[in-house]
């Protein structure tokens, strides 16, 4: 396509940065800057928090950061002249003698310095938010003029007003309303905005919304990548100012896209196929989502691969495929536990499932430490009848030598295997199988691991997961016949329980109108909260849905609550 003499020619960069590695992520911007400006851009655009990367939590408290950082963003700006400049995200300092020290803001950096700071107006405290435990809003003006182009520029959540959600605050500001009052032709909004299934074409539709209600185009850049729990879909976005989808990045990786603004403010394209695909398939989003995650936690973390205990059944062997997926075969390693009570069948299906992905595979049985611990505590023990602690021992042996295993290697992490279902209702070991570095399907229910096993069979000509794991029922094998629904309701009602309670915030009294039996409602409830304590001592949990057991899950442990 021809670009116009007269037009803003804008590059959107989505990139994954590391949290707090100030020169690692100002060398990855400056690069992308020679990259744009070599591509013919005038103005370079980056994400929310681009320098520091985001959340960046605590480490805010620390001076050298922002030292560093500002060291940083002078490099940035030197990187500019008169004829090209850049916006990024950055940490600034509040001036003011009021409120937090920190503002969360975009620098437009030009002529080789920073030229004007815009401030984040809306700070979220909601779900996985605090940003008002480091940020203060500050009144700044929000237009950036630039080789002629009035651009009314905000920061994510500045464009987030008009949700109906039970959690979001009502807004009484709009600091999209206010740029386009101010005289704003078009509209640029960095953000760090995290995944969750489905959550892409809701965004799309709130930011199309701003276009049509003020007929002005936008520019939304966002963060890709993974950090600790959260993950970053990118999907970077040009909307026109009819609402429609002029460009729009990769998900899950990084990319870069040049567009074009007339003087009128329409937005066109550079480049022949500007839209990239998007994944519809929840089990597709779900499995890139969470390989970024693995990926993303173990490299950024220093280490270099993966644990994974191989039991035969679902939760682990559709782990192990996703660790495999991340960090290639040559870098997993499955061990196998066996007790007297696991079937022939699972430990056969782990083997064929480590031979399918061609990954370093042990056996190591469990049941001489499981017979020398039951004799060293047989003699405190109430009763001899065999239960839940025996049941358990098993689960925390193999813990025990998953972690050894883990402090012997070159650097590998044991990844644990516990999905959400599970997690939700205690049905899970407390230092057995909750052991590891990161919870890879902790936020994925029981349906939708089976979901992902079989889109990961589908990519395949052969079956990488055995069909006997798809078919059999679930069960921990901790006891001779054991099944998951002798405790448990079946998965596919637990799982629907679940997402009314803990992800829409239903009553027990509306589950129990929309048809559940009511005395098995109030037991998962029960099971719920009285499992919260073991949730506390879980490893970070990969978030892919609107409500994970993590950092936005804040229940008390002690108090009584069952409504």
């Amino acid at each position: 396509m021809t670009v116009s003499a007269n037009a803003l020619r804008v590059a959107m960069v989505q990139f994954n940065p590391t949290i707090g590695d100030i020169d690692g992520n100002v060398a990855r911007i400056l690069e992308s800057m020679h990259s744009a400006r070599d591509h013919g851009a005038d103005l370079a655009v980056f994400s929310e928090l681009a320098i520091t990367g985001y959340p960046p939590g605590d480490i805010l408290h620390r001076l050298q950061l922002l030292e560093k950082q500002w060291q940083g963003l002078q490099r940035i700006a030197a990187a500019t002249d008169d004829e090209f400049a850049a916006i990024v995200g950055f940490v600034d300092r509040n001036e003011r003698d009021m409120g937090h020290s920190l503002i969360n803001a975009a620098a437009f950096v030009s002529g080789g310095e920073v030229t004007q700071v815009v401030a984040k107006q809306l700070l979220p405290n909601y779900n996985i938010f605090d940003e008002r435990r480091y940020f203060e809003p500050t009144p700044t003006d929000h237009l950036v003029s630039w080789k002629g182009y009035r651009l009314g520029v905000t920061v994510c959540e500045d464009a987030w007003t008009n949700v109906q959600s039970a959690e979001m605050p009502a807004y009484a500001d709009d600091p999209i309303a206010r740029c386009v009052e101010d005289g704003a032709r078009v509209l640029i909004n960095i953000a760090a905005s995290p995944f969750s299934l489905d959550k892409g074409p809701f965004r799309r539709d709130l930011l199309a919304d701003h276009c049509r209600r003020h007929s002005r185009s936008m520019l939304f850049v966002n963060q890709v990548g993974a950090n600790d729990e959260l993950i970053f879909d990118g999907r970077s976005t040009a909307i026109d100012d009819n609402g429609e989808v002029v460009a729009r990045l990769e998900e899950f990786e990084e990319d870069m896209q040049i567009v074009e603004i007339d003087r009128g403010g329409q937005l066109t394209a550079i480049e022949d196929d500007p839209i990239r695909p998007q994944l519809k398939s929840r089990p597709r989003q779900a499995r890139r989502a969470i390989v970024m995650g693995i990926r993303d936690y173990v490299q950024k973390s220093g280490f270099n691969g993966a644990i994974v205990g191989m039991s035969g059944g679902i939760d682990s062997s559709v782990s192990v495929a996703l660790a495999v997926e991340a960090l290639g075969a040559e870098n997993v390693r499955g061990v196998a536990m066996p007790s007297r009570f696991s079937s022939s069948h699972s430990r056969e299906d782990a083997r064929v499932l480590a031979d399918n992905l061609g990954i370093q595979f042990g056996e190591i049985a469990v049941q001489q430490s499981y017979r020398t611990m039951l004799e060293v505590l047989q003699p405190h023990f109430d009763d001899d009848t065999f239960g839940i602690a025996e049941e358990n021992l098993q689960a925390r042996i193999r813990g025990v030598y998953l972690m050894t295993l883990s402090n012997k290697s070159d650097g590998r992490l044991v990844l644990a295997c516990g999905n959400k279902s599970e997690l939700a209702v205690g049905y899970s070991t407390l230092y057995g199988d909750m052991c590891g570095a990161l919870a890879v399907i902790g936020d994925v229910p029981k349906q939708l691991v089976y979901a992902i096993a079989r889109d990961i069979n589908a990519d395949s000509d052969e079956q990488i997961i055995p069909t006997r794991v798809l078919e059999k029922p679930p069960s921990a094998e901790l006891r001779p016949d054991q099944k998951d629904e002798d405790s448990l309701p079946p998965y596919e009602v637990l799982d629907e329980i679940l997402r009314r309670y803990v992800v829409d915030h239903q009553t027990v009294d509306t589950i129990v109108e929309a048809g559940f039996e009511p005395d098995m409602v109030r037991e998962v409830i029960e099971m719920i909260h009285r499992s919260e304590y073991k949730r506390r001592q879980a490893p970070p949990i990969l978030r892919i849905t609107e409500k994970a057991f993590g950092m936005g899950w804040r229940y008390p442990l002690a108090a009584n609550y069952r409504w």
